[in-house]
C-alpha cells in the first residue's frame, strides 16, 4: 500500500457525516480519499460534487491518509476498519454511539482506539449535525466551534490546525477519557452548536 500520505485526509464513510468532512478537508486545502463499504464506483457523484481534490477509494487507500476520519454509524465501525494498517496515522472519530451500549466504564472513542492499534486517535466532529459540520463555520461575526480530545498531543494539534483552516475555532479538551466523555451522547457537549466571537465584535 505503500507510506502514510500525510497531505491527504482519507474518509472512511461517505454518508452526510462522512461527506461533511470530506467538504470540510477540501475547505481546509486538503486533498482527499473517500470510501465506503460498497466500492469506489458507487462515489462518483459524491466526488464530483467534492471537485478536484478529491477522489474515491477503497478503505484500505483512505487508510494511508495522514488523517483518517472514522465516519461510520457507531455499530459499523469493528467491520469498517477490519483489516487495515496503522502506522501512526492520526485516526478522527466522529462517531456517536446512540444506542448507549454498556462499555465497561470507557468511552465509545476508548473503545474505537482499541480497534486500531498503532493509530493515533482524537476525538471530533461528533458534537455538530452533518449538515451544521458541512456549512461554513463563519457566523454572526465569530467562528463555530470544533473540540479535539486525544492522548496524543500532536495528534490533537493536527487536527485543530486542520479544523482552523477550514475556518472553525477548535478548543482543545485533553486526553481522551475525558474529552470524549465530554462530546460524547450524553456528555455536556453533545450538540453544543458554539460559537465563538472574535475580540472585535
Amino acid at each position: 500500500m505503500g507510506g502514510v500520505r500525510r497531505d491527504v485526509v482519507g474518509i472512511i464513510g461517505a454518508g452526510r457525516l462522512g461527506q461533511a468532512m470530506a467538504q470540510t478537508a477540501v475547505r481546509a486545502g486538503r486533498d482527499v480519499a473517500i470510501a465506503n463499504s460498497r466500492g469506489p464506483e458507487s462515489l462518483t457523484s459524491v466526488v464530483s460534487v467534492l471537485g478536484d481534490h478529491a477522489v474515491a477509494g477503497t478503505a484500505e487507500q483512505a487508510s494511508t491518509a495522514g488523517i483518517v476520519v472514522i465516519a461510520v454509524p457507531w455499530s459499523r465501525v469493528p467491520d469498517a476498519v477490519q483489516g487495515l494498517e496503522w502506522h501512526g496515522q492520526t485516526v478522527i472519530d466522529a462517531t456517536n454511539d446512540f444506542d448507549g451500549a454498556d462499555l465497561n466504564g470507557k468511552t465509545s472513542t476508548e473503545l474505537l482506539a482499541t480497534l486500531v492499534p498503532g493509530a493515533r486517535v482524537v476525538k471530533a466532529a461528533n458534537t455538530l449535525r452533518a449538515d451544521v459540520l458541512a456549512a461554513d463555520p463563519h457566523e454572526a461575526g465569530g467562528q463555530r466551534v470544533m473540540f479535539v480530545s486525544g492522548d496524543d498531543a500532536e495528534a490533537r494539534s493536527q487536527v485543530a490546525t486542520l479544523f482552523e483552516e477550514a475556518g472553525f475555532s477548535a478548543i482543545d479538551l485533553g486526553d481522551l477519557a475525558t474529552g470524549s466523555g465530554l462530546q460524547q451522547v450524553g456528555g455536556p457537549l453533545a450538540g453544543a452548536n458554539l460559537i465563538r466571537l472574535s475580540a472585535e465584535s
